[in-house]
């Protein structure tokens, strides 16, 4: 990962409708989505969207339908036109781009995984997933041993003469990640790439991207409505609302601390255990060191709940947290319970006693 900013949305807006730059106004004098649509008959789509997007981080952008996460992540390759707001990606705003520019944004620079496969039925799957290297003006001859190398790669080895019709649904998403890939874009947009999946094989292809990740460092921007997923893929997480941002940040830093009922909501059903990880919970060491007496080494990535499985569920253990077999910090049991219990759950019991 790296601290340069692939992407950046700045005040970014979006109303459909007849006249969208006369209902901006209105949305800019305060008046909101529920009313705009009543009394000016225009639907605001997106509100005031701010964001910076790490190069080689997944940032995952999530809500319930109708939140604007898809009409978002449809902004940054221009597949909608914003009302109002800038879309910088490597420091230059796309939305100025002339039609030959944007052809190549979409070409060279932006890769697209959608939720509904989006194969060419007549092409095989190797066809299918050198499909960009041949918009591109490149022969079959060539393209073949790259699509090959990439469906190989998301498991598909054999595969390559066989027709979409003749796999299966997570079959079918595999050929359209090594699609994608075999483009060599740096930018991954995956729009609910993971949502039409039965839940196995949805779990498996989650695994599978960040198994890719690890190797590839893309810059992926995931669109989700299901939180375990976006907890489980995000380095940086996004959450909107009625077209707007209510949260954003690091996920476990979200989870443990909400800013809004709404987010409040959202995580209040979540296996704290499974999904925050000891690096969340854990005192950093001081100029002491690490205790003498701890139960041993714990890596700042384990979960919470592998941390319980080795204590035994023993609330007086502690361990030392080491960071590439460096100690960074330590962590109380005591504390990691403290963790697992939801904030609104916690004040809620301490205003009863």
């Amino acid at each position: 990962m790296s601290d340069n900013i692939k992407i950046s949305i700045r005040s970014l807006y979006k109303i459909f409708g007849a006249d969208p730059q006369a209902a901006l106004e209105q949305v800019l004098a305060g008046t909101g989505k529920t009313e705009l649509l009543k009394e000016h008959r225009h639907v605001l789509g997106l509100k005031d969207i701010n964001d910076d997007m790490r190069e080689g981080e997944i940032t995952v952008i999530m809500g319930l339908s109708g939140s604007g996460k898809s009409t978002l992540i449809r902004h940054l390759n221009r597949l909608i036109e914003p009302t109002s707001g800038e879309v910088i990606v490597d420091g230059e705003d796309v939305l100025a781009y002339g039609e030959d520019q944007l052809r190549q944004l979409r070409r060279e620079m932006m890769s697209m995984v959608f939720q509904k496969f989006a194969l060419l039925p007549h092409r095989t799957v190797a066809d299918n997933a050198g499909t960009t290297l041949n918009v591109r003006g490149m022969s079959r001859r060539d393209y073949l041993p790259e699509a090959t190398k990439w469906l190989d790669r998301v498991g598909l080895n054999g595969f390559g003469d066989h027709y979409p019709h003749q796999l299966s649904g997570g079959m079918q998403q595999r050929v359209g990640i090594a699609r994608a890939l075999t483009s060599n874009s740096p930018i991954m947009l995956m729009d609910e790439a993971f949502s039409a999946l039965d839940p196995l094989i949805r779990t498996d292809m989650q695994d599978l991207l960040l198994e890719l990740q690890t190797e590839l460092h893309k810059t992926i921007v995931f669109i989700t409505h299901d939180l375990d997923e976006a907890l489980k893929l995000a380095d940086h997480l996004v959450i909107l609302k009625d077209g707007y941002v209510v949260q954003q940040g690091e996920p476990q830093d979200i989870l443990l601390n909400p800013c809004d009922p709404y987010i409040e909501d959202f995580v209040s059903d979540i296996n704290r255990a499974r999904v925050l990880r000891v690096r969340s919970v854990m005192t950093p060491i001081g100029d002491g060191g690490a205790p003498a007496d701890s139960q041993g080494n714990v890596d700042v990535n384990d979960t919470l709940e592998s941390l319980i499985s080795r204590s035994g569920g023993d609330t007086t253990h502690s361990f030392v947290v080491t960071r590439d077999g460096d100690a960074v910090g330590t962590l109380e049991m005591g504390a990691l319970v403290k963790a697992l219990v939801p904030r609104a759950a916690s004040e809620a019991g301490a205003r009863k006693y």
